[in-house]
């Protein structure tokens, strides 16, 4: 249901209890501006969501009455970290005092009040359902953890994803494993050729902010991998093994151990999807995992214009055209290429931005784009690459729908699509074109 008026501001006591000021309109944050919004940008606060008093942060409506901007005084803002299978249009808008502390690694949309409802200004991008909070039974994971490290006692990377993915950080990927359905997560590499500011596993000891999980200490030999790689292939619902996760560095670094595991997989089971989550930084390696069977890339990045990209990930040893030629080379293997595209609105829909996208689309014949929020504050993100956004912005719903208008066969979403969709996405765009 649309709405037919914009929500209310809302703002935190100290204690983090929230409230409404019924005499304000919410705003939003694009860039470093803020700004009004439309009734069409809303949508309901998804289910699973959570929200977030941000400390040292003063929100910003416009006053009812006049129209005026305002700094709410008596409150601190409020922003919204999203469910899974969601993209914002807007940043959570605030005026920062000198002392506010660096936020957390995680999103902060906008969020507003109305009719007794939380709204947001967002989009759902993903009608998956995988990561619905209400679709993971704790007590069947539980089971299923202890009884697959009884079958597999001196499986390391079991034992990790069991004990710490799924059990302590409820990671969804791994939960979902634990589940025997759809996307299953393989973590390989202690070790990460780029140093991305906002890594969620790594965080320097100078920073005041922590990485939100630990990042795997060991290196997995490809028999830990096959020993559940394979019944997952065979057995699960629309399955895919997915190399690459928040919890480990470049899963290419290891590129030989997973060479290895794929061929033995594949030569027990065609069933499937073999996805490697990546900063695409060794088309070489990708070239060799796509001849031992890998169907899938997703590449990870904040932007395509190489000099945010490199300011965000300062890159050891590869070059930003890396990344297209990943994509490239498993485009020439009829595989499946997505980029894992950090939305930060204000900079993700700067006209310039939006140029550079059509370009590295039309280069690499890319298949799907995940608009994924940006899990960062946004000011020290700015800060830390020393970016200031222009005025010249798209907007992120704008720029949604010119990129679908000028690209049809682009996929969009939130998540690695399983086979059945890969075979079919992939049939329409060859017809299409």
């Amino acid at each position: 249901m649309k709405l037919k008026q914009i929500p209310n501001l809302v703002y935190a006591d100290a204690d983090g209890n929230i409230f409404d000021s019924p005499a304000l309109w919410m705003s939003g944050r694009s860039g470093n501006d803020f700004v009004s919004l439309s009734p069409d940008d809303f949508i309901e606060l998804p289910e699973g969501s959570d929200l977030y008093h941000l400390e040292g942060r003063r929100p910003i409506g416009f006053e009812k009455e006049t129209g005026e901007p305002k700094v709410f005084k008596e409150g601190f803002a409020v922003g919204a970290q999203m469910a899974p299978a969601h993209t914002m249009f807007y940043i959570a808008a605030y005026e920062k005092e000198k002392d506010a502390p660096t936020l957390p690694l995680f999103a902060y949309t906008a969020v507003g009040w109305l009719d007794g409802k939380f709204y947001v200004p967002a989009v759902r991008i993903d009608k998956d359902i995988r990561q619905e909070p209400a679709g993971f039974d704790r007590q069947i994971i539980e089971r299923n953890v202890a009884e697959m490290l009884k079958e597999f006692p001196d499986n390391r990377l079991l034992e990790h994803i069991g004990n710490n993915c799924a059990l302590t950080y409820n990671c969804p990927a791994a939960r979902n494993h634990f589940m025997h359905r759809w996307e299953a997560p393989v973590p390989t590499s202690p070790a990460c050729n780029s140093n991305c500011i906002g890594c969620i596993s790594f965080q320097p000891t100078t920073e005041t902010i922590p990485s939100t999980q630990d990042r795997l200490t060991f290196k997995p030999t490809p028999q830990e991998i096959i020993e559940y790689g394979i019944p997952h292939l065979q057995n699960a619902p629309t399955p895919v093994l997915s190399f690459g996760q928040g919890c480990e560095g470049e899963p290419l670094l290891m590129w030989e151990v997973i060479r290895d595991a794929i061929k033995e997989i594949r030569s027990k089971t065609n069933k499937g999807s073999i996805n490697i989550n990546s900063n695409g930084s060794m088309p070489n390696a990708v070239e060799e995992l796509c001849k031992a069977g890998l169907n899938s890339i997703r590449v990870s990045l904040n932007s395509v214009r190489e000099n945010i990209y490199n300011a965000y990930y300062l890159p050891n040893n590869y070059k930003f055209d890396a990344l297209k030629e990943s994509i490239k080379v498993i485009r020439k293997h009829n595989g499946w290429a997505s980029i894992n595209y950090f939305v930060f609105p204000g900079v993700t829909d700067e006209v310039e931005e939006y140029e550079a996208l059509r370009k590295f689309i039309r280069e690499t014949d890319l298949t799907m784009i995940q608009w994924r929020n940006f899990n960062i504050d946004p000011d020290w993100y700015l800060r830390k690459i020393k970016y200031t956004p222009s005025e010249k912005v798209i907007g992120v719903k704008k720029m949604l729908e010119l990129i679908h208008e000028e690209f049809p066969h682009i996929m969009f979403g939130y998540f690695n699509p399983p086979m059945n969709i890969i075979k079919e996405k992939l049939i329409q765009k060859s017809q299409a074109l």
